[in-house]
């Protein structure tokens, strides 16, 4: 799949639905895939796409801060960017669009006129939705203390991010002192807001042995023959198209789907749109990047524990009334909205990870996840039960005599990375009223291991009990994400037993 069609604002009906009177929203967490963007490579030039695209109208508006020794001050410098490229002997020449453009060429890989459109517009939904119709959001913004923007380290995760943010919040809604926004990054080293193989060996090692495995059981099928009816006679030298073939399959499909989100002027032969080969692709490149978030624990935990322990983080911080819901930045106002740039592989290992990409196609450009945490209303705690939780009393013993006051009398202290079977009876009633739910483009996912009897909302299953939310993810929440990525290089890619996501 390429661009995503939106659907309709939710109607009234829809909204008391979906956001009942005997639940209070009190946080929400949006991570969303940057917009349509030009391919990571250039492919199939001899098919006739160009190599370079003309769709990056921001090149010739590029701003910079430079720092002025004389006196010390900081300004703009405003410049033109062009791309230059290997010409026919080697020698330098401008890179082209397929008119001959030099100027407005997109880089491989970047956030294009397109994309920084739908993403805007993915801003503007979420503040009709959060601020029109919800009044969860104030509509007049003279800060962003409330809102935590982060983004990875590929600039259309965080030109996307911008562009949303300032979706959310046109000029016309910030106040004249309204001061730079901060938006998290991190290095790449550190980077778990996606799958990041490129600094995790054990991950990169049990990526590659579910993509050989994806290879072994699909080369020599009759959708591959289908494919190679299709398409090889434009694969280089004419060599078979395979999973692992070179371009790899999964690199096909991101032609494919960059050049459908995009102008005729750079488009490719029509077999390669045939409906019945694209769905092969995409059915193949789904199993290969995303099985293995299904199958094991340890591929979940390297994968995106790290990202889903923040996560949880934040909300368990939110329930215990955290300063910033237990996060680690600047200013006293309690966060009410996060919102983070990153990719498609981050939403489909997040939703797969937690039972809930089961036959879900690959997700498109500027699709988006929102995790929303809900507390019950006072007037509805009876449905809580009328159990007094018996709250043990602090321990006094001769080693906390010597150091200070004990942890329960210096206050409430963080529980959100502790795993919940290590949580006394009055840690886990700091979470009891509280529920998750995920929502998915706008469509409720539901969670297997939130379906039985206790771990819901009454009535609701997609309403998972923030404790059991949080029992599911600490499951796959690595205790050291780097130690854990040196370890066990040697040891079989595949668990011996069934470890099925979501439960």
């Amino acid at each position: 799949m390429t661009t995503l069609v939106p659907r309709a604002p939710y109607s009234q009906d829809e909204l008391r639905q979906l956001y009942p009177d005997s639940l209070s929203l009190q946080f929400v967490q949006v991570l969303m895939r940057h917009g349509e963007r030009s391919p990571v490579s250039a492919r199939f030039q001899n098919a006739g796409l160009a190599a370079f695209w003309p769709y990056c109208s921001v090149s010739r508006k590029m701003l910079s801060s430079t720092h002025d020794l004389k006196d010390g001050s900081w300004s703009s410098l405003q410049w033109k960017r062009r791309l230059e490229t290997f010409g026919e002997d080697d020698g330098p020449v401008l890179a082209a669009g397929p008119r001959g453009e030099v100027d407005s060429v997109c880089n491989l890989g970047e956030l294009t006129d397109e994309g920084r459109q739908s993403t805007w517009q993915l801003g503007t939904r979420l503040r009709h939705l959060y601020v029109d119709q919800l009044k969860f959001m104030p509509s007049m913004v003279d800060n962003a203390e409330m809102i935590y923007l982060r983004a990875t380290p590929i600039p259309r995760a965080l030109e996307s991010l911008q562009e949303a943010f300032w979706g959310m919040y046109p000029s016309d809604t910030r106040a004249p002192s309204f001061p730079p926004v901060t938006i998290v990054t991190r290095a790449p080293a550190d980077e778990t807001l996606f799958p990041n193989d490129g600094n995790c060996r054990r991950f990169a090692a049990l990526s590659r042995a579910f993509a050989q495995r994806t290879s072994d059981r699909w080369n020599q099928t009759s959708d591959m023959d289908y494919l190679n009816k299709l398409i090889q006679k434009w694969m280089p030298g004419e060599s078979r198209v395979a999973v692992d073939g070179r371009p790899r399959l999964s690199g096909i499909m991101d032609t494919i789907n960059s050049t459908l989100a995009h102008g005729p002027e750079t488009r490719l032969p029509g077999a390669f749109y045939d409906e019945k080969g694209r769905k092969i692709i995409e059915k193949i490149g789904v199993e290969e990047w995303f099985s293995g978030y299904q199958e094991s624990e340890e591929y979940r935990s390297l994968g995106i524990g790290g990202l889903m322990g923040d996560l949880v983080q934040r909300m368990v911080g939110n329930a215990q009334g955290k300063k910033n819901n237990g996060m680690e930045e600047d200013g006293n106002t309690a966060v009410k909205l996060a919102m983070s740039g990153c990719h498609d592989t981050t939403l489909a290992a997040v939703l797969a990870s937690l039972g809930a990409f089961q036959g879900e196609p690959w997700p498109p450009y500027t699709s988006h996840i929102a995790l929303e945490l809900f507390k019950i209303s006072d007037v509805n705690k009876s449905q809580l039960g009328n159990v007094k939780i018996e709250y043990p009393a602090p321990s006094k013993s001769w080693f906390s005599g010597l150091f200070g006051k004990s942890t329960a009398e210096e206050g409430s202290p963080s529980i959100a990375r502790q795993k919940i079977d290590s949580l006394s009876e009055a840690e886990k009633s700091k979470l009891d009223g509280y529920y998750v739910r995920l929502r998915y483009n706008d469509r409720v996912m539901e969670i297997p291991g939130c379906k039985p009897a206790g771990k819901h909302f009454e009535g609701e299953t997609s309403f998972c009990t923030l404790g059991a939310f949080k029992t599911i993810v600490d499951k796959f929440t690595p205790t050291h994400w780097k130690s854990a990525c040196r370890s066990n290089l040697d040891a079989p890619a595949f668990p011996e037993k069934p470890q099925p996501a979501g439960f």
